[in-house]
């Protein structure tokens, strides 16, 4: 009864399902293995199947609520993974966490690169932008010595891109700990109370069960209980929402980079900025003409990181990548 239910046409034999699904990497509700990606439904992880090979593209899709993106952020957003197969057939799943998508796009990219991470639309859009950058470019000439310093850019960005984890575990941290240091000390307290709140609640139904009060007393209590825990919890320091877990599992992340990077001749950026989206900034910032040299390239997207705030306006595309890329420099105090 718990075997991966099929999506599509293209069915795996029973015996190689199960070992696939056994050993795929989980993500969130979904999982990716060798042989398939396993979707979720409405109330069970990893439900349906579908096989690699069914694939046509698989992409990100935020829902907004009203207002939608402004260009200084993203309010009451909802994450979706949209995965498209057999002639224009759509599998939509939703997931609680943002970067769980973004997490499974990069792990696809690495495994399976033939695999379109965009929807047509977006891709379009990207084509053109491209080719308006080429027809840019083709202005100017650039020198070879800055060339081979594109094309050294170019390398480490890929040797990044083989290991999506260990970026994404880097700025997922970096964003952790920014969120935390930036939190009021106040709001734990309020937490603290709701959650007292939400005790006295639960407690209070208890005591109006035993004593026979009315089934409508038994729901308001008992839902109130769960409105105060729930709201209060995830704000209350935790065994994984303190202080000192928060900065061992970026100094844990850094270390995971550096003992990579070690492998790699001469990689261009220091650990702590190593993620590919640094890594193509700067080979921008080169054919743009605003730096010469790698050290300076990387001094220019400082400064261009710093400029950015909120009232600064941009495209989804640059939200996205600034998202990812700017806690890391804002927890290292750009150093």
């Amino acid at each position: 009864m718990f075997k991966p239910q099929r999506l599509g046409t293209v069915t795996i034999p029973d015996a190689e399902l199960t070992t696939d699904k056994k050993g795929c990497k989980k993500i969130g509700p979904c999982g990716v293995g060798e042989k398939a990606i396993y979707l979720n439904s409405f109330y069970f992880d990893r439900r349906y199947y579908i096989p690699i090979s069914s694939i046509e593209r698989i992409f990100k899709r935020i829902a907004m609520s009203k207002g939608g993106f402004t260009g200084k952020g993203a309010f009451g957003t909802l994450s979706y993974l949209v995965v498209v197969y057999e002639n224009g057939k759509e599998k939509q799943c939703n997931f609680k966490h943002e970067e769980d998508v973004d997490r499974l796009l990069a792990y696809i990219e690495e495994r399976f690169p033939q695999i379109p991470l965009h929807s047509i639309e977006a891709e379009r859009k990207l084509e053109e932008k491209r080719k308006w950058l080429e027809e840019k470019q083709r202005e100017r000439i650039l020198p070879e010595e800055i060339k081979k310093r594109l094309t050294k850019l170019e390398h480490a960005e890929n040797y990044l891109k083989k290991q999506s984890d260990y970026y994404m575990d880097l700025s997922l941290s970096a964003k952790k700990k920014r969120t935390y240091d930036r939190s009021n000390p106040a709001y734990k307290w309020v937490a603290f109370a709701v959650v007292i709140l939400g005790i006295g609640a639960f407690l209070y139904g208890i005591y109006s069960l035993l004593t026979h009060a009315g089934f409508g007393m038994y729901f308001l209590l008992f839902g109130l209980a769960a409105i105060f825990l729930f709201a209060g919890a995830n704000v209350l320091p935790t065994s994984k929402n303190n202080k000192k877990y928060i900065e061992n599992q970026l100094e844990r992340s850094i270390q995971q980079m550096e003992a990579y990077i070690q492998k790699y001749p001469d990689f261009p950026v220091p650990a702590h900025y190593a993620h590919p989206v640094v890594l193509k900034r700067m080979q921008d910032i080169m054919k743009d003409g605003r730096a010469q040299t790698i050290p300076e390239a990387l001094t220019v997207l400082k400064d261009d990181l710093k400029a950015l705030n909120s009232n600064v306006t941009v495209e989804k595309e640059e939200y996205d990548e600034i998202v990812a890329i700017k806690p890391m420099f804002l927890v290292m105090d750009y150093k």
